[in-house]
């Protein structure tokens, strides 16, 4: 029996799992599409109903990759999606909006983000979010790629204590953000959510990674993935095409490390003892 997937709790109450199914590079060749479908179904399958997407990946290809994997299921997931930066005024964010929808499929995103900072006003953005929730477009809103002075802007405006998430780069090799974004997030209430979480499989190479994954008969990007969840608010999004790999991620729910191993861990993978800049891919 699998331990049950740990849950993160939004500002909103609604409780959503900590590890999800990441979709970047998705959609990008016809030949891997089915593959990537019948990924994402599995998924579903095993209890991460919480899939990432956005309009930027494959340019839309990944977005049209997730309607087709939740064409009778989409009731059962929690939908993320971004908008880019430079669609981010007003009437920009709307539109993308409604293009993003048409391409999924579906007549709502729960959770909808900007990708990253751009031109556009933060006011005007967070109008946009705003009115589409009004509209029932969208469930919540948040931003991705936002550093603690970007999140302190932003609770600055009205509505900005609103957002509901922010997604960034965060794994064991890209542990910046724990001297202050972090906490601060976790003090408020905001949920971050962490992308490559596998350092885009590069992790899973490393020497001490693969020596505790070996003493747990697990895999490194299992452990890897364990870092994640034992942290308070943190969402995980690994993607992957492969069945095999699917099933291996759901399988580090189960993992239960040692404090000595998370030292040895802490020692080839040093936490941050001062302010970094904020790590992007």
């Amino acid at each position: 029996m699998h331990d049950p997937i740990p849950t993160v709790t939004l500002p909103s109450g609604i409780q959503i799992p900590a590890l999800g199914l990441g979709t970047w590079q998705m959609g990008e060749t016809k030949a891997r599409a089915r593959d990537e479908i019948d990924s994402l179904r599995l998924g579903i399958d095993l209890g991460m109903t919480l899939i990432d997407t956005a309009e930027m990946y494959g340019e839309g290809g990944a977005e049209l990759i997730v309607g087709k994997a939740l064409e009778d299921r989409r009731d059962e997931v929690f939908l993320v999606s971004k908008v880019y930066p430079w669609n981010a005024s007003r009437q920009g964010t709307i539109a993308a909006c409604e293009a993003s929808l048409h391409r999924l499929g579906t007549d709502r995103i729960d959770l909808y983000l900007l990708h990253w900072r751009g031109e556009h006003p933060l006011a005007e953005t967070i109008a946009a979010f705003e009115a589409l929730k009004a509209a029932g477009k969208i469930g919540a809103w948040g931003v991705s790629n936002f550093d603690t002075a970007d999140m302190e802007e932003l609770f600055s405006l009205p509505d900005g204590v609103k957002c509901a998430a922010n997604q960034v780069l965060y794994n064991l090799s890209r542990r910046g953000i724990e001297h202050d974004l972090l906490p601060w997030c976790q003090a408020r209430g905001v949920p971050v959510m962490a992308y490559s979480p596998i350092e885009q499989g590069r992790l899973v190479h490393h020497p001490q990674l693969i020596h505790i994954a070996k003493a747990y008969q697990a895999t490194p990007a299992q452990v890897a993935l364990a870092f994640l969840l034992e942290r308070e608010g943190v969402i995980a999004i690994p993607k992957s095409a492969n069945l095999r790999r699917e099933r291996e991620h759901r399988d580090a729910v189960d993992l239960d490390i040692s404090d000595e191993d998370w030292a040895v861990l802490d020692a080839a993978f040093p936490p941050p003892a001062r302010k970094m800049a904020l790590d992007m891919l």
